[in-house]
């Protein structure tokens, strides 16, 4: 979140590691490979999530018939988004007419039977999206028609709309260009060794596509329906099985009430709730409530829920999910929302509190939020968010009438495409209703590792804001579209001190931005932005954290006390390597050591280190290689 208060919506564990040059991304379930420019093959570390698909971003694949790769070569000058601002790796394979295509090998030494496709392609005049196909070929021959869709892109700003929800072409500059549909291949599985295309032909309709990145998979057969366990088709809930494409099928049948029923019955009986192949539909504004089970599924290749709002919608939207002390497991969550607005559809996927909570291998697409998550002990680990309106997941003490968030686990996830926030560690102060201030605890001892967070168009890769005791660990965050894409503060004015938090060992690439036209550095710590310039930021440390090619400064420090910034490797910034005070983000006070970092790859014109303000906020130096 970028501004206001954050909180008005009260009610495979492997690495990824580092290799050479280039921007190639892939990552699979034994080895997870990531290409990030300015590294090499000593500079290796184990960072993200490791996950069971591989992605190949369209840049390096093979292009032909003309078409042309689009990348970002230059920090923005204005506040306002553009494709390759918004693309993973800043660059996209352009398709403007007939016969183009972009083909790539399977070098994963699996066969692929299913695939994953970032694109855009256009709006229509008027606003609202369309609908339309693009080409697979494998080894040369058509295979199959992929449905694509713009009617969850596109929304449109200008100097009063900034950062809104704006559908209407007319009345500004364009943002929210990427959104993901998935499929299983047709026919054959795609052999290792095999070539595999994405085409525009005479039948893709589209004046354009832009292609960002291809995620293909080999997956599994479906999971069995557990012992003890109830079926919500047990209940009445019915399957409709016909593609979205943007949009939920009118004819579905409405299996809301039949799947409360059913988690009524596993929650007196003791028993899990089962989600079994399908997509099942909640047609309405009405969310699932859920005490004390398990809700499992199928696998998120398999079985999905759907929320299906009538637009426009008039009612104040809840989550799909409200959960206590619940776990849930190997499902899809998707809906038709068409912005993070209210009007528009947007609720969001989980929102969870209680003890020991897990949220484990959920696929969550297009609503509002992916965990809104309170309590103590959680964990959501192995999960895939991507394209959401708003966070992907935030951990705070607020979620579902809770007053604590501690302990809570944030492991081996994977999100990109997210409309505000990744990842945030999100402790409140106080919040007001109307009727006086309702306080809480401040967070404690929240743990984030090995994530991946890659292209957030509307907020910042991984966030900590308040509380102590955090860890944030050999995390990948890249390609921030207007913020900065690791950073310790605070969140606004009714926002907890952050009292101290270790970010250790992350790697964060093509990150900051200009939101606001702030020049946001790839990782900041400090007061400034959203913490408004108040609170306490204190006894933060950053160590072993790699950051490469920041759109401004590498590495901002504003107002803090007792910061640490220790053996940071800086590669090829934008603009300055090491800021304290930099343009929007005062240091009218505090102190910091900065020892044993380097900065290498500097432009003409830029430092490796400056202190804007020396007389104030005083830095203890050493063992540094500018």
């Amino acid at each position: 979140m970028t501004s206001g208060n954050k909180f008005a919506r009260h009610p495979l564990r492997k690495t990824l590691s580092i290799f050479s040059v280039g921007s190639l991304l892939l990552v699979a379930a034994a080895v997870t490979a990531v290409t990030l420019s300015g590294s090499s093959p000593a500079a290796a570390a184990t960072v993200g999530a490791t996950t069971p698909f591989t992605s190949y971003e369209a840049e390096s694949g093979t292009l032909g018939g003309g078409a042309t790769t689009v990348s970002l070569t230059t920090a923005p000058t204005t506040k306002f988004s553009s494709a390759p601002l918004e693309a993973s790796g800043h660059s996209y394979v352009h398709f403007s007419g007939t016969g183009q295509f972009v083909w790539f090998t399977n070098t994963t030494g699996k066969p692929i039977n299913a695939i994953n496709l970032r694109y855009s392609m256009p709006d229509t005049a008027a606003g609202g999206g369309t609908t339309a196909t693009l080409d697979l070929s494998v080894n040369g021959v058509f295979r199959q028609a992929l449905n694509v869709n713009s009617k969850q892109t596109w929304l449109y700003e200008n100097d009063s709309t900034y950062n809104g929800n704006d559908q209407t072409p007319a009345d500004g500059t364009a943002r929210v260009y990427f959104d993901e549909v998935h499929t299983f291949i047709t026919g054959d599985p795609i052999q290792p060794g095999s070539t595999f295309a994405i085409e525009k032909n005479a039948a893709n309709t589209a004046a354009f596509y832009d292609i960002d990145v291809v995620d293909v998979e080999q997956v599994a057969a479906p999971l069995a329906q557990p012992a003890n366990s109830i079926s919500i088709t047990d209940c009445g809930a019915v399957a409709d099985n016909n593609p979205t494409n943007g949009t939920g099928d009118p004819g579905a049948v409405d299996s809301t009430n039949a799947i409360q029923t059913c988690i009524n019955q596993a929650q007196s009986q003791s028993k899990i709730l089962w989600i079994p192949q399908g997509t099942f539909y909640l047609k309405g504004t009405a969310g699932l409530g859920a005490t004390g089970i398990t809700i499992a599924g199928a696998g998120p290749w398999y079985s999905t829920i759907y929320r299906q709002v009538p637009l426009p919608n008039t009612v104040t939207l809840g989550a799909i999910f409200g959960l206590t002390s619940t776990t849930v497991q190997n499902f899809h969550i998707d809906t038709n929302a068409t912005s993070r607005a209210t009007v528009d559809g947007a609720g969001g996927s989980m929102d969870t509190t209680g003890t020991n909570w897990v949220a484990n291998n959920i696929w969550t697409q297009h609503t509002m939020s992916g965990y809104w998550a309170s309590g103590t002990g959680g964990t959501v680990e192995n999960c895939r968010i991507t394209a959401v309106w708003a966070d992907g997941i935030n951990f705070n003490n607020v979620s579902l009438g809770a007053s604590t968030g501690n302990n809570m686990t944030a492991t081996n996830n994977f999100v990109r495409g997210t409309g505000d926030d990744a990842i945030a560690v999100n402790s409140v102060a106080y919040n007001n209703y109307g009727s006086g201030n309702i306080y809480y605890s401040p967070m404690l001892n929240a743990t984030l590792t090995n994530n991946t967070s890659i292209a957030p168009w509307g907020g910042k890769g991984i966030a900590v804001y308040g509380g102590s005791g955090h860890v944030v660990q050999n995390n990948y965050v890249s390609d921030t579209a207007r913020y900065v894409g690791l950073g310790a503060g605070r969140f606004g004015v009714n926002g907890t001190d952050l009292t101290g938090a270790t970010l250790t060992g992350n790697v964060v690439v093509r990150s900051g931005g200009n939101g606001f036209g702030q020049g946001q550095p790839a990782v900041h710590v400090g007061n400034s932005g959203d913490g408004l310039n108040s609170g306490t930021v204190s006894n933060v440390t950053l160590s072993g954290n790699t950051v490469t090619s920041s759109v401004y400064d590498a590495v901002g420090i504003s107002t803090s006390t007792n910061i640490t910034v220790a053996n940071t490797t800086v590669t090829s910034p934008w603009r300055d390597g090491i800021a304290v005070s930099p343009p929007n983000y005062p240091a009218s006070a505090g102190s910091a050591s900065i020892t044993g970092n380097t900065v290498t790859g500097l432009t003409a014109g830029h430092s490796a280190y400056l202190n804007n303000n020396p007389g104030n906020y005083i830095v203890t130096q050493s063992g540094n290689n500018w």
